[in-house]
């Protein structure tokens, strides 16, 4: 690695940007982020990052709105300290959800948050598995697209679970193309749950699309696991059905209100989730395993850096 590169950090990460910086070999930038006594964020970094290539790394999750703000903030900060190229890295991408007006007098907050990154003075982006991948349109700079599943499926494949008795589950329609991904590894059939939204925060799920599932290992997978009402409501059709065995995996544990409970009470074998999202063992169901996307995130750093091919990651 050569010596021009800067990987800073926000504060809604700290554990995945050390590990980041562990694995490029590259010390983690010395920054300053506090708050004034108004509670508006104050921000130094305190070393040169003139002509350099410098890589924030930041995860808008909760709380979104500070951790968004100090992102904001890092950027400036590196633009006008004359970083050569200021790379915003958000293993989670906040606000993902307002991806269109699906009704009259609601915004694109997706849309806007992409325009404050940009504007802020971000000259590439690199994420992961956003709610939504046409939001990579949403920038108008180049944006680095990652996917968790290797990191997933290793774990699964590790398992060696017979792909007869696999069953792979997608939560809802709009994610029938992970699953089918998924299902190309670690082989198995494909069933899809047939939800409807009836509000942000309930759902109905009572059909099954596709299987059978009597007698499987059901595994399903999802971008991100917010309140987890539909990860229980999926449970609760699968066991109807006569499924073994179920195991989730998802790559952002948002894990927000009376998620942990849910889950709980969900009756699943095993939940497995990626540090996108810092969470510690106590802070989870005693049966989930949180995987490291570090390396994932490390080496398209490099690639970045060295004007390499990222997508090559994935073949």
């Amino acid at each position: 690695m050569t010596t021009d590169i800067t990987i800073l950090s926000g504060n809604s990460n700290l554990t995945l940007s050390r590990r980041i910086s562990d694995y490029l070999g590259v010390p983690l930038g010395n920054v300053s982020l506090g708050r004034f006594p108004d509670q508006e964020i104050s921000c130094k970094v305190n070393e040169d990052v003139r002509g350099r290539d410098v890589f924030l790394v930041q995860s808008t999750c909760p709380p979104v709105n500070d951790n968004l703000m100090e992102l904001l903030i890092l950027i400036d900060v590196c633009r006008r300290a004359s970083a050569e190229r200021i790379t915003a890295v958000l293993p989670y991408f906040g606000y993902a959800r307002q991806d269109r007006k699906d009704e009259g007098r609601v915004p694109i907050t997706a849309k806007l948050v992409a325009n404050l990154i940009t504007r802020a003075g971000a000259d590439r982006v690199l994420t992961m598995d956003l709610h939504a991948p046409q939001i990579q349109g949403f920038f108008d700079v180049p944006v680095d697209h990652l996917y968790a599943a290797p990191v997933l499926n290793q774990h699964f494949l590790s398992l060696n679970l017979n792909p007869d008795e696999l069953v792979i589950v997608s939560p809802d329609e709009g994610s029938i193309k992970r699953a089918i991904g998924h299902a190309k590894r670690l082989g198995g059939k494909i069933a899809i749950i047939d939800k409807q939204r009836i509000s942000a925060e309930k759902v109905k799920q009572e059909h099954i699309i596709g299987g059978p599932v009597e007698g499987k290992i059901a595994l399903i997978f999802d971008d991100m696991i917010s309140t987890a009402n539909s990860i229980r409501g999926a449970a609760k059709v699968l066991h109807h059905q006569g499924a073994r065995e179920i195991q989730v995996a998802t790559t952002h544990a948002v894990f927000c209100g009376q998620a942990i409970q849910v889950l709980t009470e969900a009756n699943l074998a095993s939940i497995v989730c990626t540090d996108s999202i810092p969470l510690t063992q106590e802070q989870v169901p005693a049966n989930t395993k949180i995987l490291t996307v570090a390396p994932l995130l490390g080496e398209a750093i490099r690639r970045i850096h060295r004007n390499e091919s990222v997508s090559r990651l994935f073949k």
